[in-house]
């Protein structure tokens, strides 16, 4: 038998060139692809992100030249600025009354919407979800008559019990009772609605073995339903904490109060910005605020990690 013998010649300039070619075509297509979110990053987000940072080096009222000032707006904010201070305490406050306890009831408001008794769940997801696609603005006119000092609902029914009426507008527990409850309004559905999808991925065999060997609800929701969805609970405890630094629209339109026990630390940036024209001084909270959401998110993660592990 003969074999016939073919001999390979390397490839020819000409085909690697080809192939050189064709490889960054691939590349470069690639890159245009993907193009555009750079793109709005870098004019939307890098832009006024490094901007901000030199803005805050400066004393501008953005119709004047600029004057750098060096770190005098840092030292000012931190040294002579009590409404600052004022501003940040407001902001923390806020956030403890609506974040702690809006979890803690999206997580039940789940756990009662997973049930199998329950009955047109697909009408009460709707309904829970609403209040997060509501505008913000008819959320305030509607809790501003909850909240009325003179003719509120809530003193209404206090004064049918025989209680004083509070000043929720002159106080500063008022005012934090009822922003934080605008907040808890707003976002607790958000919440429940990403709980609800964790919950609905835990086997349903774990909840009949927990019945058959006696446990009842509570208990099923404190040693199953909680440890198994414990990394969805991370991401809402972290994304509502940088949330909740960030709280504008509600105490704007509450109202700061008085004796500005409704100022966030956003809202104060607001007024510095835009109210002020201290547009140097604002970039100068701005970026404070942003060390501070990166602190508590540390934090947040720090502490959960180690409950993780425990």
């Amino acid at each position: 038998m003969s074999t016939e013998v073919r001999q390979q010649y390397p490839p020819t300039p000409q085909k690697k060139q080809k192939k050189y070619n064709q490889r960054t075509r691939d590349r470069i297509s690639g890159y245009l692809y993907i193009s555009p979110f750079f793109l709005l990053f870098g004019v939307f987000g890098m832009f006024p992100l490094i901007f901000t940072a030199y803005l805050s080096f400066h004393r501008w009222n953005i119709l004047g030249e600029r004057e750098f000032i060096g770190f005098s707006n840092y030292i000012g904010l931190f040294t002579n600025d009590p409404l600052f201070w004022k501003a940040v305490g407001n902001t923390f406050s806020i956030w403890a009354l609506s974040t702690i306890p809006q979890l803690f009831v999206a997580l039940v408001l789940a756990f009662i919407l997973n049930q199998a008794f329950l009955k047109g769940k697909s009408f009460f997801r709707l309904s829970i979800f609403m209040p997060n696609v509501t505008s913000i603005v008819a959320v305030a006119i509607v809790f501003s008559a909850i909240f009325g000092t003179q003719y509120g609902i809530i003193n209404y029914v206090l004064s049918l019990v025989g209680l004083d009426p509070i000043n929720w507008k002159g106080s500063y527990f008022g005012t934090h009772v009822a922003i934080s409850s605008m907040v808890m309004w707003r976002w607790v559905g958000y919440n429940t609605i990403i709980y609800l999808a964790g919950l609905q991925s835990i086997s349903k065999d774990l909840y009949e073995a927990a019945t058959i060997d006696g446990a009842n609800k509570i208990q099923q929701f404190f040693y199953i339903t909680i440890p198994m969805i414990r990394p969805i609970i991370i991401f809402t405890v972290l994304l509502s904490s940088i949330g909740g630094m960030q709280v504008f629209t509600e105490p704007l339109l509450f109202g700061v109060g008085s004796d500005s026990q409704g100022l966030t630390m956003t809202l104060y940036l607001y007024q510095e910005a835009f109210e002020r024209f201290s547009f140097g001084y604002a970039a100068a909270i701005a970026w404070v605020l942003f060390l501070i959401i990166m602190i508590v998110s540390l934090i947040n993660l720090i502490v959960t990690r180690r409950i993780k592990s425990t």
